[in-house]
């Protein structure tokens, strides 16, 4: 299978949007490997002059372009999966995940994040990152180590939709900022448009569940997907069965929920557990309701997107 390159420019990003209408940047079979190189972040949180800490140029090819702009992640693509049609599933194995600059940043901005009414004053915070040795430090706080993802991985929205934001997680993935989708985990997607036109961005170095301040260490990285169609005819488990995204890593499943109301988010999670459940095992649906209460962690993903998330973790090998 083919490996593909896909570098961030003015021509292969979108500033803050999804939309079925856009036209991909690259075609790849299923099976291919596609590493993308990813920047992050607007001019607003960029380093000031002065800084120890350099504007990838890359990056400022990007703000010198001055692209429109809706939401705040500069996403890469579309990639868009020949044969993919809505109805079937796309499978993202996220194969590796590396940082691609030695600075990331973590910011407050008015109005924003879990708690806008105890912190309205903007603060940024550049954040320096050795990735040789795996770690971040902040100026006021002891090195951390990185546990690298992407926050924002998705395909196409239904058409009906329109242009959106970023800023909201919804059926088509997009910015579920879940940590737990280090390398060695995969993604799975319901397709909506042909092609699926799967776009990736919003680089996290690491990041807590629930995300509360509106960022996490967010910074350039760049990763490498195997891209794999599950089409719906040919009896795929899951192709077609769920209008969700879910993952896995290599010890649990994960099933997700979004919604604005957390208490929702929270029964959307649990939901999808249950199906899952209910499809790969001879268990009742209260017979999976009782087994999620006894072995099943749900915990908030972010708390700061408009749409809240709540994910699921079921430890494989128990059941399924």
């Amino acid at each position: 299978m083919a490996h593909h390159r896909l570098a961030s420019t003015p021509d292969t990003v979108r500033f803050g949007m999804f939309d079925a209408a856009f036209d991909p940047v690259l075609v790849v079979q299923s099976g291919d490997r596609v590493t993308v190189e990813c920047v992050s972040g607007g001019v607003e949180v960029m380093p000031p002059a002065g800084s120890p800490y350099a504007i990838p140029p890359a990056l400022q090819a990007i703000h010198d372009s001055n692209p429109p702009r809706i939401g705040p992640h500069i996403l890469t693509g579309p990639i868009a999966v020949a044969g993919a049609e809505p109805g079937d599933m796309l499978e993202v194995r996220i194969e590796t995940i590396e940082p691609n600059n030695d600075w990331g940043y973590c910011a407050v901005r008015p109005l924003a994040g879990t708690l806008p009414e105890d912190f309205p004053e903007r603060y940024v915070s550049h954040i320096a990152v050795d990735a040789a040795r795996g770690v971040c430090k902040p100026e006021w706080a002891p090195e951390m180590p990185l546990a690298p993802f992407f926050g924002t991985m998705g395909v196409a929205p239904p058409a009906k939709y329109g242009r959106l934001s970023s800023r909201e997680p919804r059926e088509h993935g997009g910015n579920m900022d879940n940590k737990e989708l280090v390398a060695g985990s995969t993604l799975y997607l319901p397709v909506w448009v042909p092609g699926a036109n799967f776009s990736v961005g919003d680089g996290h170095g690491r990041q807590g569940d629930g995300e509360v301040c509106v960022n996490a260490l967010e910074m350039g990285l760049t990763g490498t997907f195997t891209f794999v169609l599950h089409k719906k005819a040919h009896g795929a488990a899951d192709a077609g069965a769920f209008a969700w995204p879910r993952a896995e890593t290599p010890t649990h499943h994960i099933l997700m929920g979004f919604h604005e109301d957390l208490d929702l988010a929270m029964k959307q999670a649990l939901r999808q557990t249950i199906d899952f459940i209910t499809a790969r095992t001879a268990l009742t649906r209260v017979q999976a309701y009782q087994f999620c209460s006894l072995a099943v962690d749900f915990r908030v993903t972010q708390t700061v997107n408009g749409e809240k998330g709540v994910h699921a973790l079921l430890a494989k090998g128990v059941l399924v």
